[in-house]
């Protein structure tokens, strides 16, 4: 069948079509712990290839799966059958209030164009200079000032996209289909997650009308449609800012008191702990065990009385300096990269519990649980993340070849962060590594929603299967073997 639907590709797309081992080697892997090799890579040149791919996969029942930057942390981009990189989708069209984009556009490069007019995309990934905006839309992005301006769904008015039949469609735009799927929404308020942000299953409770369809894509890891581009919100660029860096002796303290400075209306109040302490080179306490990063972009005189009245940690950093700001920032935006760097390959556990948010009262109680899962399985973690939005990532540090106590962390995990009216996955999507926990996430009416608008828009579930909707377990499945 491969050969047959290879001949297919090629007779008519205008792109490339690929196959030789070392590409598809190439496109196995992404930056998650995980590794699936696909049959065949397409690089679409425009829309039509776009659309003929996805006809001839529905005709051969092969698996179609997007690909942008390959950046996603839990396996969404990986698949067996047909992956579509599609890097070439390159618009940029500037409106008043908007900017039209293709979803090959990286970040960063949006960035550059967007502050030659004075203007900024308000969701910001800590590795915005590498991720395209078709990955930020598939796993519903957020960054540190998700907290004053939401997610990627939040900040976008559009999307065009072609669906699992080949159909190109604009939402919300095509009142007609988006009124098939606003029919179809049932649901559970009781099962859906009670945090600021959220990036696991079908975002329902965003679509209160038809003019809200397009954010049923946001987040979907193309199993609903091929996203090819999107109106994106944008602002002018704050007048000022002000950042804090205040130092904790412990972790308990900076949960308990971001409970109050969320209450100051700052645009950020990001966390790092001790690893990342290490790798700055500053003159922290002793005693210090973590930092929180504090921003504001507005009402900063008043903003600042109010948190200097109400911080139990030390400021030892107060700047409006853009280059200082910056130089800070990177700290907190290297996190990641800190991590990985401090854990060797072996102990690297895969990302499963790593993106987990619940209502910003129960951050402590989210601390305590962790702390239990590291006396119970013996594991140590790296943390940081978006304190403000009780979203912190998770690093587990252990003998890699103990893969069965990966799921059960997990199960474990998830169970009580389930129970808290949390999120399993905040801004990182849920992939291989969750798509297993979305059903106990949702509840059975959440989830048949899910299921029915899968089977509209795209009725062969040939639109990367087996994420979001899956009757497999694919937590310990296809991990990337250790050298």
């Amino acid at each position: 069948m491969k050969n047959l639907v290879l001949k297919k590709l090629e007779s008519i797309i205008q792109g490339e079509v690929l196959y030789k081992k070392e590409v598809r080697n190439f496109y196995s892997v992404d930056a998650s712990s995980y590794q699936i090799i696909p049959k065949i890579i397409v690089i679409p040149k425009n829309e039509n290839d776009v659309i003929n791919t996805i006809k001839i996969a529905k005709k051969f029942g092969i698996s179609v799966t997007a690909r942008g930057s390959g950046t996603g942390l839990v396996g969404s981009a990986l698949n067996d059958g047909i992956v579509l990189d599609l890097k070439k989708f390159e618009l940029i069209k500037f409106g008043e209030d908007h900017v039209t984009v293709g979803v090959g556009i990286p970040k960063g490069r949006l960035d550059k164009e967007l502050e030659k007019v004075g203007k900024y995309f308000p969701p910001n990934p800590s590795i915005g200079n590498f991720c395209s905006i078709g990955g930020m839309l598939g796993s519903n992005s957020s960054g540190s000032r998700s907290l004053k301006y939401g997610s990627m769904i939040d900040n976008v008015s559009e999307i065009t996209l072609i669906d699992g039949n080949g159909e190109k469609i604009t939402l919300p735009k095509n009142k007609k289909y988006g009124e098939k799927i606003r029919e179809i929404i049932k649901i559970d308020e009781s099962n859906i997650p009670k945090t600021s942000k959220n990036s696991s299953g079908y975002r329902i409770d965003k679509i209160k009308r038809v003019q809200d369809t397009h954010k049923i894509l946001i987040g979907s890891e193309s199993t609903l449609g091929i996203i090819i581009s999107a109106k994106l919100k944008i602002k002018d660029n704050p007048k000022k800012r002000l950042l804090f860096i205040i130092e904790y002796a412990s972790i308990f303290d900076a949960a308990r008191n971001s409970i109050q400075i969320n209450d100051t209306t700052p645009s950020a109040i990001e966390f790092v702990d001790e690893n990342t302490l290490k790798q700055i080179k500053f003159n922290f306490f002793k005693k210090t065990k973590c930092l929180l990063f504090v921003e504001y972009d507005k009402n900063i005189k008043n903003s600042e009385i109010k948190l200097k009245s109400i911080i139990s940690g030390k400021i030892i950093l107060r700047t409006d300096k853009k280059s200082e700001m910056n130089r800070w920032w990177r700290y907190r935006d290297s996190a990641l990269h800190y991590s990985l760097k401090s854990i060797p390959k072996e102990k690297r556990v895969p990302h499963v519990i790593e993106d987990a948010a619940v209502p910003l009262e129960k951050i402590p109680k989210l601390f305590s649980l962790l702390n239990k899962i590291e006396k119970k399985f013996k594991v140590k973690s790296i943390m940081y993340g978006h304190m403000g939005n009780a979203n912190i990532h998770i690093r587990l540090v252990s003998n890699r070849k103990k893969i069965k106590s990966i799921k059960n962390i997990a199960n474990e995990f998830f169970d009580e962060i389930i129970k808290m009216n949390g999120t399993i996955s905040a801004e990182h999507g849920d992939g291989l590594a969750r798509s297993e926990f979305v059903k106990q996430q949702y509840g059975v009416k959440n989830y048949q929603t899910f299921k029915k608008i899968k089977k509209l828009m795209d009725p062969k579930n040939i639109l990367n299967p087996g994420k979001i909707i899956t009757k497999k377990s694919q937590i310990i499945e296809n991990l990337e073997k250790l050298d």
